[in-house]
């Protein structure tokens, strides 16, 4: 996946798949970005950015309530001094790529855990469970034409550094491949970004997010 490839076309696959992944609306276009009502009550809305723009900084200028996130497609630093003091920067997030395969991995799942396979709202599942069936770690993976977008991908406390989630990943790609799909996108956390390199992802952007919280004099 090259950075030809607009930029606004993939955040848009993307962000379907992302909600298609947590049961939410669809997006819908929102200006130069898009709109997701999420209906949290720490996440009412969310707006996506793919460029910095006008509609951005006009947006940012009109919010005052407290929970509704601005998420744009670079970082923090090109836009901080541009915007209200009132919106508050989340963690750092990171944009990544992978064109399959992904690196082989040499690792075998334990004897006291079994995979999961499952299937909801166009959404596939990998679960890696004990023999007590208690949840270890968990995948997701959406397929959006040609693009697999990969989803909360998530190990329990007790059960990491035992390479679950690069176990998950790999059973997501098989799923993937086997629809004819090659090319890969998710939104990483620090601490993913370096499972995910390990694995031949590639930063596609950071990707940036600012919140007004709860308690907050919007002014």
């Amino acid at each position: 996946m090259k950075k030809e490839v607009s930029i606004i076309n993939i955040v848009e696959k993307w962000l379907k798949g992302w909600s298609l992944s947590r049961e939410l609306p669809l997006p819908e276009p929102y200006q130069s970005g898009f709109k997701v009502n999420v209906g949290d009550e720490k996440q009412k809305i969310r707006y996506v950015f793919p460029r910095l723009t006008d509609d951005f900084f006009q947006l940012a200028g009109t919010i005052n309530d407290p929970w509704i996130f601005l998420k744009v497609c670079a970082p923090f630093e090109e836009f901080k001094d541009r915007i209200p003091e009132k919106w508050i920067h989340q963690a750092q997030g990171y944009m990544m790529t992978c064109c399959g395969p992904m690196k082989p991995i040499n690792i075998d799942l334990e004897p006291e855990y079994i995979l999961e396979f499952g299937q909801y709202n166009f959404t596939h599942t990998v679960k890696i469970l004990t023999k007590n069936r208690e949840l270890a770690c968990i995948g997701r993976v959406v397929l959006v034409d040609d693009l697999a977008v990969y989803d909360r991908i998530s190990t329990e406390n007790d059960h990491r550094r035992k390479g679950l989630a690069t176990i998950v990943m790999k059973e997501l790609e098989n799923i993937a491949l086997s629809k004819g799909v090659f090319n890969n996108f998710l939104v990483a956390t620090q601490e993913g970004k370096l499972l995910y390199e390990s694995l031949g992802w590639e930063l596609y952007c950071l990707y940036s997010s600012v919140v007004i919280p709860g308690g907050i004099s919007a002014k």
